[in-house]
């Protein structure tokens, strides 16, 4: 983005192109795992809190960090590698501001069915696979919270969840759509596909720490204190 903005860089080279082209999927794999085992983290809390410090301990958090990050290279190390083997005899020129696999794929001249069957598997392996489990989570706490017997722990218990149902919604939202219009949307990218598919990169790190920061009592009362206006005390 700075080089384009900054230096009005137009063109990419092809291996540069593949190497962001793993980056970015791989790193969106790898948040979706995140919010998943986000989900997870709040499951145990609210649903089995007295063994929350037996199940998650720092042995399997890092176990589940490590098998996130390897999920995430071990489904898209093959989204370059299938995109090089193809010819691109005609225009060179996408419609993104980044190397999206699709985007990329369709402009080759020969057979491109093995890369859209791939790719199309490995967005309902992350985007059904995750959800579903997320929404399993949620179901299973909203049973749980629904049984407490005062409406304070009630709240207390759905304001923990209320960050990571935002940050799915602003995540998998845009994705969603994202995935649907390179499927099955128009072979030209109409400026609503270019605009989701920045939605879809740029959207949720841009908001996530401000849902965060909001959540966090420290933050929030820093960030009161530097907002509130100063008194001027005459001398």
């Amino acid at each position: 983005m700075l080089a384009i903005f900054w230096f009005g860089a137009t063109a990419i080279s092809s291996y540069s192109c593949l190497s962001q082209m793993f980056v970015i999927h791989a790193f969106s794999a790898m948040e979706s795992g995140v919010l998943v085992a986000m989900a997870l983290d709040r499951f145990v809390a609210i649903c089995n809190p007295l063994h929350y410090a037996t199940i998650l301990t720092p042995d399997v958090v890092a176990k589940i960090g490590g098998l996130v990050a390897l999920r995430g290279v071990g489904l898209t190390i093959f989204f370059p590698s299938l995109a090089h083997r193809l010819s691109y005899c005609g225009s060179h020129t996408i419609a993104y501001t980044y190397c999206e696999h699709m985007a990329v794929v369709k402009l080759a001249c020969g057979a491109t069915t093995l890369d859209s069957l791939y790719a199309f598997a490995v967005a309902i392996f992350l985007g059904v696979g995750d959800v579903a489990f997320i929404a399993y989570s949620y179901g299973q706490i909203v049973r749980t919270v629904m049984r407490f017997p005062s409406p304070e722990a009630r709240g207390k218990a759905g304001s923990t969840c209320t960050a990571h149902v935002c940050v799915i919604l602003f995540f998998y939202g845009p994705g969603f759509l994202s995935v649907v219009m390179q499927r099955f949307g128009p072979s030209t990218a109409s400026a609503a596909k270019v605009i989701l598919a920045n939605l879809y990169l740029l959207f949720p790190p841009a908001l996530d720490p401000i849902v965060y920061g909001v959540k966090t009592k420290q933050i929030r009362e820093s960030l009161f204190t530097i907002l509130r206006p100063k008194k001027i005390e005459p001398t």
